[in-house]
């Protein structure tokens, strides 16, 4: 199994999480592979941050495959040194990434005109992998509701809107760019947003995928009116439970291209202001919901493995391993426990 899209901190935030640590945490649950994402501290930017990543995570001799996202910035320059770095350094540098909306790290492109550029520089420097993108239209935020104090103001302060008129942007642009990489459409947490997804899948005018998270799969906005609701803080934040549903319902079918847990640790006392939650631990346990929900094997497959190497065009070993904790014990699903990091 491989988990595309996860966020180890080390470095300046080796307090929340060392890379050595991650990667043993996924291990533990069964993966094969790991993606990171580039909004690290510092982020990784340049060829040289990202061979120091690379060497960290060979240096903490998990037998674990790690891979690097570029991060993209508004750089004309820095946008084609990292498209020549995805080409020197593939398959350990497995795509590139732009954060069309502000999260965690410094990585935002938040203009339009920003944002398009990029991939007008991606398209005529003929980038043709994976161009990871978060989608949130900053300008259709509701200010308003903004406050770290009620947690369930979050998911108001972030609208869907936000998330389906962001992804409407970058599909855009890359029509008119006529980008021959894969757009890949991170954490896509409404139904209204796989539309436009599909839309592209149906029409052909440029290759697209789309990822969902097991937190987006299983968990709603009403959960963060509890105490606890800050610890699951996350960007794009959750849903109705009439969207949280669906989300889970086309996953079943088969019609969301992957899994990705977009695994982000922060200290308890940090999640008053800090978005992103763990997801490695609760790996396997959503891989026994699936299949309790009559998912095949070979459906498993195809949204943990298959799909990925082939869009990413990397070839991964799929060893079959195992979790190596107890999966068959008694177990209640709680969501401020499951979603933890061990």
């Amino acid at each position: 199994m491989i988990d595309p899209h996860v966020h180890f901190r080390d470095w300046n935030q080796s307090h929340k999480e060392t890379v050595a640590h991650g990667l043993s945490v996924a291990e533990r649950v069964g993966l094969d592979a790991v993606f990171e994402m580039p909004n690290t501290d510092p982020p990784m930017t340049t060829e040289s941050r990202i061979k120091q990543r690379l060497l960290l995570a060979d240096n903490a001799g998990v037998p674990v495959f790690h891979g690097v996202y570029g991060g993209l910035t508004t750089d004309p320059e820095q946008i084609r040194k990292m498209v020549k770095t995805w080409q020197d350094l593939f398959p350990r540098v497995v795509g590139l990434k732009l954060f069309a909306g502000r999260s965690t790290g410094d990585l935002s492109i938040v203009s339009s005109k920003d944002q398009e550029n990029v991939i007008q520089i991606l398209a005529a420097e003929g980038f043709s992998g994976v161009l990871a993108v978060h989608c949130e239209k900053e300008v259709l935020f509701q200010k308003k509701y903004y406050d770290p104090d009620m947690p369930f103001n979050h998911t108001l302060y972030r609208p869907p809107e936000s998330e389906v008129e962001s992804i409407k942007d970058i599909i855009s642009f890359a029509e008119n760019a006529d980008f021959k990489g894969t757009l890949h459409i991170c954490h896509i947490s409404t139904e209204k947003s796989f539309r436009e997804v599909e839309k592209v899948k149906r029409e052909g005018s440029i290759s697209i995928t789309c990822g969902l998270t097991p937190h987006h799969a299983l968990l709603y906005d009403e959960l963060m009116k509890t105490k606890n609701g800050n610890q699951l803080k996350m960007n794009p934040p959750l849903r109705f439970r009439e969207i949280q549903e669906k989300m889970l319902e086309l996953l079943v079918q088969g019609r969301i291209d992957w899994i990705e847990t977009d695994h982000a640790p922060h200290l308890l006392i940090e999640k008053r202001n800090a978005s992103g939650i763990p997801g490695l631990p609760f790996y396997p346990h959503f891989i026994q919901r699936l299949k309790a929900l009559g998912v095949s094997t070979q459906q498993i497959k195809q949204l943990t493995h298959s799909s990925i190497c082939d869009t990413f065009h990397i070839k991964i070993d799929d060893s079959g391993k195992a979790p190596d904790y107890d999966l068959e014990k008694e177990y209640e699903f709680d969501p401020f426990k499951d979603f933890r990091i061990f």
